[in-house]
């Protein structure tokens, strides 16, 4: 799906793709992601299953001739299959040379907004969300920056496999249900396991305190503090910021932030 929205000023333009998994294969698939997911651009070819058991029938008479000529034929039936995919794989590196692209990995626990938050940034509907099984990946060209948001599911079955989407992030974004004080220990433990992992040492981490427009949730600086922020690595760049999925309140501000920080690091500031 391609939009385009007006946003406070920033034109925004998104291309996103979301893969729905049934709850019995969702822990399947998180476990073995196709290699091709780990990096959006591959991403378009990975949901394409390769017909190798037909080719390999086809193939078998060939294979007794030479294995060399069997590989030839076999490398070939595949660019042939995929010849319109690598085409668009190969204008899609050409433009990722010239863009300033980051990754952005949005995780927290289940029914804390992560999907209605990706959705609102980018002027999309928000009245019909579903809970996120798998995970929703979106591109969006955010000031002059394209962030490629990965929103990965928070169910509690499938947060050990969280592991499998911390390679080259840019930017971590832990979503913070403010109204379920019921769960504020189980959110602090997890956000703590996140941080003690080697491969996301060197990102940037904006906390969202999410549904502040809710009668009795926690400020942000109540937020911090359950989740004892003070005490997190010094080397690490993290802000805490109050926001509202619903209403948009505080996302802008949150994003912003990100954004600059992970281009302080990475890119040359103008």
């Amino acid at each position: 799906m391609k939009t385009k929205t007006q946003n406070e000023g920033r034109v925004v333009f998104a291309f996103s793709f979301s893969i729905p998994l049934s709850q019995n294969r969702c822990s399947q698939f998180l476990s073995h992601p196709p290699a091709a997911a780990l990096n959006p651009s591959l991403t378009a070819l990975s949901l394409s299953p390769s017909p190798r058991r037909s080719i390999f029938r086809r193939s078998r008479t060939t294979a007794q001739l030479t294995a060399p000529l069997s590989l030839f034929l076999f490398v070939s039936f595949e660019v042939l299959a995929f010849s319109l995919g690598m085409g668009l794989l190969s204008i899609i590196r050409k433009i990722k040379k010239k863009e300033k692209e980051m990754r952005i990995l949005m995780v927290g626990l289940d029914n804390s907004g992560k999907t209605t938050i990706v959705l609102k940034i980018n002027g999309e509907d928000t009245s019909v969300i579903s809970p996120t099984l798998g995970f929703n990946i979106k591109t969006i060209t955010y000031q002059k920056y394209t962030l490629n948001i990965w929103d990965v599911g928070g169910q509690k079955t499938i947060r050990s496999y969280w592991r499998n989407y911390f390679e080259q992030t840019d930017g971590l974004v832990w979503v913070v249900d403010s109204s379920d004080l019921r769960r504020l220990d189980d959110c602090k433990m997890e956000l703590d396991n996140l941080l003690k992992e080697e491969r996301l040492s060197g990102s940037s981490l904006l906390i969202l305190a999410n549904k502040q427009d809710i009668k009795g949730a926690l400020a942000p600086a109540e937020i911090a503090k359950v989740l004892n922020l003070e005490a997190m690595d010094k080397s690490r760049h993290w802000m805490i910021v109050g926001c509202s999925a619903y209403t948009g309140e505080g996302l802008l501000e949150g994003f912003d932030w990100l954004v600059q920080d992970i281009a302080s690091r990475i890119y040359m500031l103008d």
